[in-house]
């Protein structure tokens, strides 16, 4: 489903570290099936201050650490089953792996499909040292900036200077190789958004190293992802229909 050719057709940028963007990954049919199909059941908010940044969001796993196959896999349409296979596959490692310039042959992998709603975000940060090189994908069919939940190439720890906005729209992905100044954020989602900004991180780690999205022990509860938008519409119409 992942067009891997696109990893040598485009470049890593070097500055302000090694990043990119990488688009054009799906056919247009791919495309829309994965759009129309994003998972919004098994999530968790995440949210607080781990004393780097701080954040807001809703989480799923698609690809718990270190495992062999999707996580709820029963509740994935077709589309996404595809795609869990294909971040599964070695010829994706490989792909990923002669682009960065890193091994990632052995390394453990974990995904997680995320829905920033309203006011939803991440600060500034450089990710922790147990990531080596993160993959996002994105799956909304179009976007407005001035919505926020764009990521954000930063140059320092400060929201400014931008080096690069990259919104989320389907197709489109980044590239970030983990160092001490590999800063970057994704900007607060705008009260009056009406749909929420959905995305993918695919993250190599260090071997040994837990998972600090699923930490053993967790108990948070899981639930249905609702845009808040269709939440009021359906509130809106439950009244109408019950007057």
């Amino acid at each position: 489903m992942i067009d891997l050719t696109q990893f040598k057709q485009q470049r890593l940028s070097a500055e302000p570290y090694r990043w990119a963007l990488v688009d054009q990954l799906f056919a247009p049919a791919d495309a829309r099936a994965l759009v129309e199909t994003f998972p919004r059941d098994h999530f968790k908010t995440v949210k607080g201050y781990d004393g780097e940044k701080g954040y807001e969001y809703e989480a799923r796993s698609l690809v718990h650490m270190g495992a062999d196959k999707p996580t709820q896999r029963h509740s994935l349409s077709d589309a996404w089953r595809r795609l869990a296979e294909d971040l599964l596959s070695p010829a994706y490692r490989n792909a990923l792996s002669q682009f960065t310039g890193v091994d990632l042959s052995s390394l453990p992998l974990e995904a997680n499909a995320f829905h920033y709603g309203r006011s939803a975000w991440l600060g500034p940060h450089v990710d922790l040292e147990d990531k080596i090189v993160t993959h996002v994908l994105y799956f909304n069919e179009s976007w407005n900036e001035s919505d926020g939940g764009c990521l954000t190439i930063l140059g320092s720890g400060d929201m400014a200077p931008v080096v690069k906005t990259i919104p989320p729209v389907i197709g489109n992905s980044s590239v970030l190789v983990r160092s001490t100044n590999s800063w970057h954020a994704v900007t607060r989602v705008v009260d009056t958004c009406r749909i929420s900004r959905r995305s993918v991180a695919i993250t190599f780690y260090r071997p040994g190293s837990p998972s600090t999205m699923w930490p053993a022990g967790d108990t948070t509860p899981l639930h249905n992802y609702t845009d808040s938008a269709l939440a009021k519409q359906m509130r809106d119409l439950w009244r109408r229909v019950t007057r």
